[in-house]
């Protein structure tokens, strides 16, 4: 694991240099493909060196990262071509890569706390730094005092459980269970934030509106799977508390969910509509982490992979779109079918997977979760029906108000797509479908 720390750190001179733009999206890719022949154990950590080491959760989470830092920098070609500080941007996409990495891959507990308060840095700066309008400070205030004002509780926590266990190693906590209501709310609710669930979810419509596309896609992409990811390692000490307060989670996330996918056929801007509907996608997440039983730890893990492509696959669109009419209203994209019909495929093959169509991905780990949730109970079935019927509703409602209709006739001058578009959702989609073939991985461990 260590190597690849390595391999990231000594890319930072290469945006020094004058013209790299395409040289670091290269290595990324070449990282990826690297990371992917790794060897691999199902049931144990592998790859230790020194502190970094990782299962299963972490190497998906990882591949993940590195596969969307790479389309991160391809999504963002019109800062390379206005040079628009360029290199400051790539040293901050690898400094951002550098953290996720070894928030995923750490073994020690404080350092996990670290980095996964590190990596908000970065996201600070790409959306102050690149983002679009004047409020953008204050989408950047948002992200940075939700996170922290839940974070410092799970400093508190982690100091305590050093207090008590004398280490911190991940691995070793399975031989603990504290059975204390306010360790369980310190350590839980940071990564609650991070998911976002229903009532602390107001930073992430705010954030995704005003980032840049490489800030949304990042954002939807693996700073919501580090909410999951942290849930998934900290249930482990405490799982007898949770067996007593886990419905508070589970209700809270299905009505959200609900209300949500209601909220989502309000809005007429098309980020923010994709912004909603990943807060009622990681409530369902939330629900199967918190039923803790095996198929909503299977369906969590799924649907968070899935999620990350496809999420970041649609800001991609809307951001093809916001390139040509230097607007995100749907009232202003409409007809799209006009001007560009191979982009509407395109439209067409994500929005069916973001409303859980198979083959994606995101079919495998919705029904893993409506599993957990009803073997939890059967009265969820209500609001998991709900879930997934408008779920399909705001992503035809999105596709059907973009694409077809009317177009608008004061766009002055437009381009159709480019190879590099295409290309770019292309290797959103293509994992995000091929993946089902090797869901064993996902189900093993």
């Amino acid at each position: 694991m260590m190597k690849y720390l390595m391999m990231m750190i000594f890319m930072m001179p290469m945006c020094l240099s004058y013209n790299m733009f395409w040289m670091v999206q290269f290595m990324f890719m070449f990282m990826m493909f690297m990371f992917m022949n790794m060897s691999v154990s199902i049931m144990n950590f592998f790859n230790l060196s020194y502190m970094l080491g990782c299962d299963m959760i972490s190497f998906g989470l990882i591949l993940l990262s590195i596969w969307i830092t790479f389309l991160m920098i391809m999504a963002s070609e019109s800062l390379n071509k206005n040079n628009f500080f360029k290199n400051l941007f790539l040293f901050n996409i690898i400094f951002l890569m550098l953290m996720l990495y070894l928030t995923f891959s750490t073994m020690n507990l404080f350092l996990f706390y670290l980095f996964f308060e590190g990596s908000l840095i970065p996201t600070l700066m790409l959306i102050i730094g690149w983002g679009y309008q004047p409020e953008r400070i204050q989408a950047g205030m948002y992200l940075l005092f939700y996170t922290l004002f839940a974070s410092l509780p799970l400093l508190m926590g982690i100091f305590y459980i050093y207090k008590e266990m004398n280490f911190m190693i991940m691995y070793m906590m399975k031989f603990y269970d504290y059975n204390l209501i306010m360790l369980y709310l310190s350590l839980i609710f940071a990564f609650l934030v991070k998911m976002p669930m229903y009532f602390v979810h107001l930073w992430l419509p705010k954030a995704h509106v005003e980032a840049p596309i490489s800030g949304s896609m990042i954002l939807a992409a693996i700073m919501l799977k580090l909410g999951g990811y942290g849930l998934l390692r900290m249930l482990m000490i405490l799982q007898k508390m949770n067996l007593s307060l886990s419905y508070i989670w589970v209700v809270v996330s299905l009505i959200g969910g609900f209300f949500i996918s209601l909220k989502c056929f309000c809005q007429i801007d098309m980020k923010s509509l994709i912004a909603y509907s990943s807060v009622a996608h990681m409530s369902l997440v939330i629900g199967g982490l918190m039923t803790m039983n095996y198929w909503g730890f299977l369906g969590s893990y799924i649907l968070m992979i899935g999620h990350g492509l496809c999420s970041s696959g649609m800001f991609c669109l809307s951001n093809i779109n916001y390139e040509r009419l230097n607007s995100r209203s749907m009232f202003i994209n409409k007809g799209m079918m006009n001007f560009m019909p191979s982009m509407s495929l395109w439209w067409f093959l994500l929005m069916s997977s973001n409303m859980a169509a198979p083959p994606s991905l995101n079919l495998m780990g919705e029904i893993s979760l409506i599993n957990s949730l009803v073997s939890w109970s059967w009265w969820s079935m209500i609001m998991l029906m709900m879930i997934s019927f408008f779920s399909a509703g705001y992503s035809l409602y999105l596709y059907s108000f973009t694409q077809h209709g009317k177009y608008n006739m004061s766009i002055y001058s437009f381009y159709s797509g480019t190879s590099r578009e295409y290309l770019m959702l292309m290797l959103h989609w293509l994992p995000l479908n091929i993946l089902v073939l090797k869901i064993d991985y996902s189900m093993i461990w």
